[in-house]
């Protein structure tokens, strides 16, 4: 297997759709493949791609940030996923938005737009969370998955207001610390030569090494909900460890096996979307778990070419870590992780 995926990972770098890989194959607790191949910077000089290279995770965030939060808030007994999000954001509830519950931003079925490009007026968090407030509705809430940067952001709010606490010092605490994640978090701060770097910035005439890629989480001050953290493969394997063994890492229980359950059903069979709180679930058509992953399957994508994917059914998860935007936005990558998926699974 291992020397089919090399060959795989060196035909996509070949063919400059990504620079290059890191990936981590877990089979029934046990770490069977973790592999680095090719390059964290192509331009304006090439280095190679290391095991403690740091990645920009984009909606990877979603999962291992936003999400175990609320799960979370909801295990402590302080939020529930029918709860309003008008209860802990007044000014949310306006222009038709005033039964969205946490539970449709967690499933993207709230009705509102998948993107808006506030990056292009230089707003502000609070500027953009304004304009959120105000947005009305595109499609009726609870009828359709139509996948919401909006309703992450705005979690994100949520999350700070009950709490008390900041975003990032509550995921530290919490999650980051606790599963010994110590290379995880917003706006980090290593030597330039641990990033892998992302897509050519015009303002800084420079590629970007360790700033936020999505163009909204920039303008945020690098923290969102929906993007914003950078991890490691090995802090990505303790993440996903807990995942896998139902809230439980090195004997620590992190999350309950209740609210882990919770999270990994499906929302959304009214779609050709499945949707767990957070997660992507194997769906019929276009999942980019690829073909051959079991219907149980859950995960997640990341714009700049990162995912994590689980296969209950047979103990198995795939974490893989790419910067293919260092080359452009081209959707190779749409290609490339079901591909990658099937070689994968044709082993089990």
């Amino acid at each position: 297997m291992r020397g089919k995926i090399l060959n795989f990972f060196q035909k996509e770098i070949d063919l400059e759709h990504i620079p290059g890989a890191a990936l981590s194959i877990s089979y029934k607790g046990e770490i069977i493949v973790e592999e680095i191949v090719g390059n964290r910077v192509v331009y304006p000089e090439k280095a190679p791609i290391k095991i403690d290279t740091v990645f920009d995770l984009a909606s990877l965030t979603k999962v291992v940030g936003t999400l175990p939060a609320i799960l979370r808030l909801i295990e402590s007994g302080d939020v529930r996923l029918d709860d309003s999000i008008g209860y802990f954001l007044p000014e949310f509830a306006h222009n038709g938005k005033q039964d969205i519950t946490i539970r449709h931003l967690l499933t993207h079925t709230s009705g509102l737009p998948a993107h808006k490009q506030y990056y292009l007026e230089n707003l502000s968090t609070n500027q953009i969370l304004e304009r959120i407030y105000e947005q009305s509705l595109e499609y009726e809430s609870g009828t359709k998955v139509v996948y919401s940067d909006l309703g992450l952001i705005t979690l994100y709010k949520v999350i700070e207001t009950v709490t008390g606490d900041t975003f990032a010092h509550f995921l530290e605490k919490e999650f980051l610390k606790p599963l010994e994640m110590f290379d995880t978090g917003f706006n980090p701060t290593f030597e330039r030569e641990r990033y892998a770097a992302t897509e050519f910035s015009e303002k800084r005439n420079d590629y970007k090494h360790g700033i936020v890629h999505d163009d909204n989480t920039e303008s945020m001050g690098g923290i969102s909900g929906h993007a914003g953290l950078f991890s490691t493969l090995h802090d990505l394997q303790n993440y996903a460890s807990m995942i896998e063994n139902d809230g439980v890492f090195k004997g620590k229980r992190i999350l309950s096996e209740a609210v882990l359950n919770l999270s990994r059903r499906n929302y959304t069979p009214f779609d050709s979307e499945y949707r767990g709180l957070g997660w992507i679930l194997n769906s019929p058509t276009l999942s980019s778990c690829g073909d051959l992953f079991s219907n149980e399957s859950y995960g997640h994508t990341g714009f700049t070419g990162t995912s994590i994917w689980f296969d209950p059914e047979i103990d198995l998860h795939v974490i893989l870590l790419t910067n293919r935007v260092h080359f452009g936005r081209h959707p190779h990558i749409l290609r490339l992780r079901p591909r990658l998926h099937n070689l994968i699974r044709s082993y089990f």
